[in-house]
């Protein structure tokens, strides 16, 4: 099966819901054993479905950061947004990543040393021992490491002939899904050559160290590794060349293992997954057995642009890989190595008809024996010029030729991996190669900050990250209609096996933005209960990356990335694929401080409902299940009121300014610890009164209350300070009571956005997330003590900021910022 997880155990939800009933989900359990590669399909329980993969008993048990990148060639452009770290400070990812070494290993530097010792290259970050093969257990049998130089008389890195399709033949590890995408990379020159320096060898100024490079979330990164390699009785146990000379394949699959930790770790992969990693590229998949109705047209597209494509049969649950009478077998990767119209010529008829070359990445006899098979009699109505442009050859190689119909009737998955826009050169876009235009932007879900979950939990929902893309210009050849390819790709999931993690079921929504909307900054949780999306992921499904094709017309739209489940932690990468240029970036707050709040009309925005006679249009997926009436959209100039005080806060006034005068003295001037006296006498009175919870404020926050207005540094408050104090926490008070609806005393990390926006502040999604992570108790919650304190400090630096500022920077001295970061 093309796309299958080979390898392992472990199980596939996928998660859908109509919005009219309960959340549905269906499974597939993938498993391994048996006495050679296989695959088969089952009945699961509750109505999923039971995968097996056996593999054969011999097996042995890298403000956001933007930068361009190809700018420069006629309007290729690749924009990569990463997540920023806080200034000045190691972070703990850094500390514990595992492949550090990996992937800061120096190819010339290594070589240089090897070359001036006279030794040969001894991988510290691979070392050739069980636990690169295996991280769970140890091997059933012993496996020896030995170089080529050791195992034949003449190795070569690439023979004579050149690198080819054939040169990928399976061994012991089940895992077609990587040779199928192996085999795929030789058909592209200039793709192979990128991800396969040729010119390796083992004779120039050789030293046992070899070099290849993969796509790795974002990045093209170099892997090294040696060249001694797992044998067992002088042959080699995993991928390897019909040519026992050749071992590029050999030392190719070392690294991809490297990179992942493991030769174990491959077990769990998909083709996807690989070809995305050889290619940089995005992968979709199709169901042919409900074809789209321009399925044609796709691969030809993905033909023309050089994307990678491969396909399957779904596996007979009581058979591993069994072959079909027609030579197929079941459960097993192909690869797609041509699609052509044909021109054929036969007495009756003449024209052209689609094509689909396929290989078995086995490489032997088992092919395809229905029409267009290897010297079927449909190939005399060929003529002999259109056979040596197909390259016909009839060996068995597991290579042959089926016309698209039979091709769509006897498989049923497909995948095309769509290469990304540096995968062309500049010669083969001027000979018309063509290439999509692509979008990048990395993320992560924080737990109780922006981790909402899928549109099920609105309530969070609407605090997920959010991407603006705006598309302009429609396709050639479409009904002035865009495609968009958009796909969510989880980080570092294979690494944190070994710390028992497994994949996130993940999805993404797509919204229409009205073309008058004003603001950047994220959409509301009003957006998202009275509109409906526009278009979203196939499914939620906890594969590495999930990716959709959409026909949209031009416009501006909002993807939404999420888990399927609420306070999930991840790292993601999202990409967006398009024919033409498009325009992305997150929707985001620009962090600041509204000073004059009476023009605040609401905490939401209310530019952007979808409305039909007064209600709200129905929404797909359980967006909206009954209609909701929209309520009155007010005028956006229109002042609000401020809040009159209450008879009670009048008291509470009264006799705050008594006990002002008491404690003052002759000076009229409270310090922290006299403030404290006062506002608990008052506070604490109040939250018995109002069945409010709160205990009194702290000394430190106090301190900070005090620093606020504090300008020259004398550790006190007049009264005039005083009242402007009590006004502030008059109306953080209120907020916080009116955001706290469950009256649990506490506000949760996506109430406080809420909270800090009706205060008047405006927060980057970063500094949101610092906010929470330093006032939050373990359960992500805010208090009302911290609650004031983060208030107290946020109008502190943000006016000693605007207090320097000089547009989007400010200057200060060491003893200026350490006086203002310090007594906050």
């Amino acid at each position: 099966m093309f796309g299958f997880k080979s390898g392992g155990s472990r199980t596939v939800t996928t998660s859908y819901s109509s919005g009219g009933g309960p959340v549905q989900t269906t499974t597939k359990t993938f498993r391994y054993g048996g006495d050679g590669p296989g695959m088969d399909i089952g009945s699961g329980e509750n109505g999923g479905t039971d995968i097996n993969v056996g593999f054969g008993n011999k097996f042995g048990g890298m403000a956001n950061y933007k930068f361009n990148v190809g700018g420069g060639r006629g309007g290729c452009g690749r924009s990569i947004s990463q997540r920023p770290n806080v200034t000045g400070r190691a972070t703990r990812k850094e500390k514990k990543n595992p492949f550090a070494g990996v992937l800061n290993q120096n190819y010339d530097q290594i070589k240089a040393k090897c070359l001036a010792e006279g030794i040969l290259f001894e991988d510290p970050e691979f070392e050739a021992c069980d636990n690169s093969i295996f991280y769970s257990k140890k091997p059933s049998r012993p496996f020896e490491w030995k170089r080529p130089t050791e195992i034949c008389d003449n190795p070569q890195f690439i023979d004579q002939h050149g690198a080819s399709r054939f040169d990928v033949q399976q061994g012991e590890l089940g895992d077609c899904w990587l040779l199928a995408a192996t085999a795929s990379l030789t058909i592209n020159k200039t793709l192979f050559a990128r991800v396969v320096p040729t010119d390796q060898n083992f004779t120039d100024d050789y030293c046992g160290l070899f070099r290849f490079r993969f796509w790795h979330q974002g990045d093209w990164v170099e892997v090294l590794v040696d060249d001694r390699l797992p044998t067992y009785y002088n042959k080699l146990s995993f991928m390897h060349s019909a040519e026992n000379n050749e071992f590029w394949s050999a030392l190719f699959e070392k690294a991809y293992a490297k990179l992942q930790g493991s030769y174990e770790s491959l077990k769990g992969g998909s083709t996807c997954e690989a070809m995305e990693d050889f290619t940089g590229g995005v992968t979709e998949m199709f169901d042919l057995r409900k074809p789209e109705d321009k399925l044609l047209t796709i691969m030809m597209k993905a033909s023309d642009r050089g994307s990678l494509m491969g396909c399957s049969i779904d596996a007979d649950p009581s058979q591993l890989e069994a072959v079909l009478d027609n030579g197929l077998v079941m459960g097993h990767a192909y690869s797609i190595t041509a699609v052509k119209l044909v021109d054929i010529k036969t007495p009756r008829t003449s024209g052209r008809i689609p094509m689909v070359r396929v290989r078995n990445p086995w490489g032997n006899e088992a092919e395809w024996k229905g029409a267009w098979s290897d010297e079927s009699e449909e190939w005399r109505f060929i003529p002999e010029e259109e056979k040596q442009n197909l390259g016909l050859t009839f060996d068995d190689d597991g290579e042959f030729w089926m016309s698209f119909s039979d091709w769509k009737q006897n498989f049923q998955k497909l995948e095309i991996c769509n290469l990304g826009p540096d995968s062309l050169d500049e010669d083969e876009v001027q000979s018309g190669g063509k290439r999509w235009e692509s979008q990048t932007q990395s993320g992560e879900w924080i737990p109780r900050v922006n981790a909402g979950g899928c549109r099920n939990y609105l309530d969070t929902f609407w605090t997920n990250p959010q991407y603006k893309v705006t598309l302009v210009d429609p396709d050639d050849d479409e009904d002035d209609l865009c495609t968009m390819l958009v796909g969510i790709l989880q980080k570092d999931r294979r690494k944190q096996r070994k710390e028992g993690l497994d994949l996130l079921t993940i999805g993404y929504v797509i919204y229409k933005m009205k073309d008058d909307a004003e603001s950047d900054g994220p959409l509301d949780l009003k957006f998202f209960k009275y509109n409906a999306s526009t278009a979203k992921s196939p499914s939620f499904i906890n594969m590495r990356e999930i990716c959709g094709r959409h026909k949209l017309p031009p416009g501006t739209y909002v993807i939404i990335p999420s888990t399927f489940e609420p306070h999930q932690k991840g790292e993601y990468l999202v990409r967006i694929f398009s024919e033409k240029a498009n325009q992305t970036g997150e929707m985001d707050e620009e962090t600041g401080m509204i000073e004059d709040q009476s023009s605040l009309v609401s905490l939401e925005r209310y530019n952007v409902y979808t409305t039909k006679d007064g209600q709200v249009i129905a929404a797909s997926e359980g967006e909206v299940n009954e209609p909701t009436p929209v309520p009155p959209v007010p005028e956006r100039t229109a002042a609000r009121e401020e809040t009159e005080p209450t008879e009670e806060e009048h008291e509470q006034e009264a006799a705050l300014k008594g006990s002002f005068r008491r404690v003052a003295g002759d000076d009229m001037e409270v310090d922290a610890y006299e403030l404290q006296g006062i506002l608990n006498a008052v506070f604490t009175k109040a939250s018995n009164v109002e069945n409010f919870k709160f205990s009194g404020f702290s000394l430190d926050c106090c301190r900070s209350m005090v620093a606020m207005h504090d300008g020259d540094l004398s550790g006190k408050l007049g009264f005039d300070e005083f009242k402007d104090l009590w006004n502030d926490l008059r109306k953080w008070k209120g907020v916080f009571k009116e955001r706290d609806t469950d009256k649990s005393g506490y506000l949760s990390s996506y109430e406080l956005r809420q909270a800090l926006h009706q205060s008047g502040f405006r927060l980057s999604n970063r500094s949101l997330s610092a906010l929470v992570m330093r006032y939050s108790n373990k359960e992500s919650q805010i208090e009302f003590g911290d609650f004031i304190v983060a208030a107290i400090r946020l109008k502190t630096m943000l006016s000693s900021y605007k207090s320097r500022s000089n547009g989007d920077m400010a200057a200060f001295s060491v003893d200026d910022f350490i006086q203002t970061t310090m007594y906050a």
